[in-house]
């Protein structure tokens, strides 16, 4: 499914160029782009099965290796053996930065690309050696106690994957660390046996005091992406990581041996009956995109071999988030554009056949922007779970896209599609990348969602006209009503960000969590660089309470809007 739109897309993204660019011809200039308190659940009984500060032990399966800093890419960690446990990584200390040009919102730069060789980004077959710097993309983040963690790429690849995954994690008010997962790729020291890295996600396995960090690993064959495999690394303070450990491999040479589009997520939920279960997703794409999942019941050192969902489903972009009573639901962008939900309720031992939360329309963002429209999932503390997305139903003739909202008490029955009112119907304003969070401290009428995401003021621009922009707005009555929006960050011209071949990249996701009680999205921001054929592509992260925002701000509504096409 993905391979086709992937091959769709651009020629869609051709026929838009085409058309922005007579209509500039035609105007003589270019189009530019200018009631009760909130449930509380069991955190106090997570935050007791949250150390301060959990060294892992020695983990079999590798040789005891020093860690010797590169000139290329330096190792932050050890690969921990029989005999060795991890020692405290090497790694930079962020503090709070603004971003030029700014938004409303103080943001934090927790990370940025260490990396050099030379720029080739207009190459078609990048080796392992060759990346992007200073790139970042594509953030996931995850929070437990007063900790969080931020997983990315680092040094994009034109024709796939990055250098490296880094990680960030928030030690103290304003104040991270970051670096580099060890023994991944092969010019690392110590060295790993794959040749570039991608879809970085995190999560945290309370029960086994455990912070995970999957990536897609890929190995080349002749210069160019041969096959994939899922792997984690393991961390018990979110600052001194394992080396990978296999989730699943595909067979080498096979036709359908590449994977894509990981996701994992853990049950931390006491009372559960799979409480310690983690969950990893990801679709094998030489097979039309098969959704595979796989469970670990020992924080991630070993996993189930991989299954598909009943009915052998396709689709890509699978987020896996599980229900206080272990009900595991995953939304994923299913075939012809419809947004689907699978689920298991037997700790990952069977999963059900697929049903559709809605029909999706989604509208081709200009400028060569690279973009699949797929879900971000969230639940709160009583097990609701919310999907947004990117969707161009309520607009006249499509012509930009909303992102809109929905969901369910159970993973099965979906409520309508409402729409997030960042900007008024027929604004002209173009809305994507949803990254979607939920304070799992809230529930139901008083849930905490927040909500950052990307967007053009003119959603018809060109290239080198596009103004992209990073939002954010927030909600704290489970959606019904809305805050003002506020800007993150931007404009950003197209060409301060990472070339990939499907387009000028930011990522296909980024993320939103919360941390006592505040909202903290993470997202990739673009400076112009100064210097020629260089990048400054970073990670930034905002601190964000929302408290309960009343008469704070104007509220919009969504009532009314609900899923009808024009």
């Amino acid at each position: 499914m993905s391979v086709l739109r992937k091959l769709l897309r651009p020629a869609r993204r051709r026929l838009l160029l085409v058309v922005a660019l007579l209509l500039s011809l035609t105007v003589g200039s270019a189009v530019s782009g200018v009631g009760a308190g909130p449930v509380r659940v069991a955190a106090t009984a997570l935050r007791a099965r949250i150390p301060a500060l959990t060294t892992l032990p020695a983990q079999p399966g590798g040789t005891p290796m020093s860690v010797t800093p590169s000139p290329t890419l330096a190792a932050t960690g050890v690969i921990t053996g029989p005999a060795a446990a991890p020692s405290p990584s090497p790694s930079a200390t962020a503090a709070p930065v603004s971003v030029p040009p700014t938004g409303t919102i103080p943001l934090t730069r927790i990370s940025s690309d260490p990396l050099t060789n030379p720029v080739t980004a207009t190459t078609t077959a990048v080796s392992s050696t060759l990346g992007q710097h200073a790139s970042e993309v594509e953030p996931d983040v995850y929070s437990v106690g007063g900790t969080t963690v931020a997983a990315f790429q680092v040094g994009r690849l034109y024709d796939g994957g990055s250098r490296a995954t880094g990680w960030a994690t928030r030690v103290g008010a304003g104040v991270w660390r970051h670096g580099l997962l060890p023994a991944l790729t092969k010019d690392q020291t110590p060295p790993g046996p794959f040749d570039r890295l991608s879809d970085a996600v995190v999560t945290y396995d309370a029960r086994h005091h455990t912070w995970l960090i999957s990536s897609l690993a890929v190995t080349d064959r002749h210069g160019r992406v041969a096959q994939g495999t899922v792997v984690v690394s393991r961390s018990g303070d979110g600052v001194t990581w394992t080396g990978p450990y296999t989730v699943s491999a595909a067979l080498p040479g096979s036709p359908s041996g590449f994977y894509d589009k990981d996701w994992i997520t853990c049950d931390n939920t006491a009372a559960s009956p799979y409480d310690g279960h983690c969950y990893a997703q990801w679709d094998r794409s030489g097979r039309h995109d098969v959704l595979l999942m796989s469970t670990s019941l020992d924080g991630g050192k070993t996993w189930s071999p991989a299954v598909a969902p009943a009915g052998t489903l396709l689709g890509l972009g699978g987020q896996p988030v599980v229900r206080p009573d272990g009900t595991v639901v995953v939304p994923a962008l299913g075939e012809r554009g419809a947004i689907i939900a699978y689920s298991s309720r037997d700790g990952g031992a069977t999963w059900g056949a697929a049903v559709t939360v809605s029909v999706q329309r989604d509208h081709s963002v200009a400028g060569h922007m690279r973009m699949e429209p797929l879900p971000s999932a969230a639940v709160d503390g009583t097990g609701t779970v919310y999907v947004a997305w990117q969707d161009c139903r309520f607009e006249v003739r499509c012509a930009a896209n909303d992102i809109v909202l929905s969901r369910s008490t159970d993973g099965v029955i979906w409520s309508s599609p409402t729409r997030v009112p960042i900007d008024p119907i027929g604004s002209g304003a173009d809305h994507f990348i949803p990254g979607l969070g939920v304070d799992k401290t809230t529930a139901g009428a008083h849930a905490r969602l927040a909500l950052a995401y990307y967007d053009y003021p003119t959603a018809l621009c060109l290239p080198a006209t596009c103004q992209l922009d990073a939002g954010f707005i927030s909600s704290t009555d489970g959606g019904a009503t809305w805050s003002a929006p506020r800007q993150l960050a931007g404009p950003m011209p197209l060409s301060a960000l990472a070339k990939t071949s499907l387009g000028a990249m930011v990522g296909d996701y980024i993320a939103t969590t919360f941390s006592g009680g505040a909202a903290i999205p993470v997202l990739a921001v673009a400076v112009p660089s100064h210097v020629p054929g260089a990048l400054d592509e970073a990670i930034y992260a905002a601190h964000i309470p929302l408290g309960t925002q009343t008469g704070a701000a104007p509220r919009l509504t969504g009532r009314g809007q609900t899923a009808r096409a024009r």
